[in-house]
Order: C-alpha cells, then sequence, then structure tokens
C-alpha cells in the first residue's frame, strides 16, 4: 500500500487513518506513522515501513514508548539527517523536537509508554488477539497517531522546519 505524499497535514492524519484503520492490519502505530511522515517530508522510500516494524506496541510489544511517537521519532531524525550536515548537530535536533513530541503527547493522552496508555500487557497470551478484536485499538491507538501525525507533519514546511531548530538553538540543551 502506497502511503502517497500528503500535502498538508491534514492529508497526511487523513492517510494515517486509512493506512492504521486497513481491516489488513498492515501497519501498527510506528509503521504508520513512519511511512505518513516520510511521505509528508519527502524522505526516500516512504512506503517503506521495515525500520519500524519491531516498534509497535512499545518496541516488540513491550509495552515501553508509544509506537507513534517511535516513529515519528525515526522520521524526524531521517529529517534532519537530510536537512542539517553536522551530524550532531542534526542529532540534537532531532532529539530535541522528540522530546517535545513526547512532552505534548504525555499532556495530551496521560502517558507515553503503551503499556501505561492501553492499560495492557500485548506480550500476554493472547492479548494482542484480544486487544485487535476488540477494536479499541481503532479509536485509542488512532487519537495517539493522529496527535503524532498532526504534531510532526507541519515540519515538512522549510519555514516551520527552520523556526523549530531556530528555537531549538536558542535553549539550553537537555
Amino acid at each position: 500500500m502506497d502511503p502517497a505524499t500528503p500535502g498538508r497535514p491534514e492529508d497526511a492524519v487523513e492517510t494515517a487513518r486509512r493506512l492504521f484503520l486497513d481491516d489488513r492490519n498492515l501497519y501498527g502505530c510506528a509503521e504508520t506513522t513512519f511511512v505518513v511522515l516520510k511521505a509528508a517530508f519527502g524522505l526516500e522510500e516512504p512506503a517503506d515501513p521495515s525500520p519500524a516494524m519491531a516498534l509497535n506496541g512499545g518496541v516488540a510489544y513491550g509495552g515501553g514508548t508509544c509506537g507513534a511517537i517511535s516513529g515519528a521519532a525515526l522520521a524526524l531524525g531521517m529529517l534532519a539527517g537530510r536537512r542539517i550536515a553536522d551530524h550532531g548537530h542534526a542529532k540534537r535536533v532531532a532529539r530535541e523536537l522528540t522530546a517535545e513530541l513526547m512532552d505534548a503527547f504525555r499532556a495530551a493522552h496521560g502517558a507515553v509508554d503503551c503499556r501505561d496508555l492501553l492499560g495492557l500487557d500485548l506480550r500476554a497470551p493472547g492479548a494482542h488477539e484480544a486487544f485487535i478484536a476488540g477494536g479499541a485499538w481503532r479509536d485509542r491507538c488512532m487519537a495517539q497517531i493522529e496527535f503524532a501525525v498532526a504534531r510532526t507533519a507541519p515540519l515538512a514546511d522549510a519555514a516551520t522546519w527552520w523556526d523549530a531548530v531556530a528555537r531549538i538553538e536558542a535553549a539550553p540543551s537537555r
């Protein structure tokens, strides 16, 4: 499935909905966020979700950081690496933008870890299958993906990106 190239942040959110809510369950939270943001950012191979495959469910269903955040972090790292020649500087920008996303995500959703967000251990026998069958992912996880995509996709715009970089450069390092 081709994520296409969303032109506006709203298009990116709509693309994320289309991919994630597909009844074939081809893309998890990390993969959806990653491929949609790669497409929005104009990065190479936007339809390739493979670097994010094991990040769903808080890394291999382990309950850690939400895959929507992890997928966004991967895309932000790629974008920073393409737009900023100095590796150390690119790394700081990607890290700070991801930290900002995490802070906003926590404020909006109450947590950043998948297990806390879902209130369940996806690694427990039958838990993931029951979670998928129950359909809660269509609302809860989708809202988290939408948040990460909507918050991050505007950075595709060069002016928005460089404004964020300038803001980060003016702030003390974390």
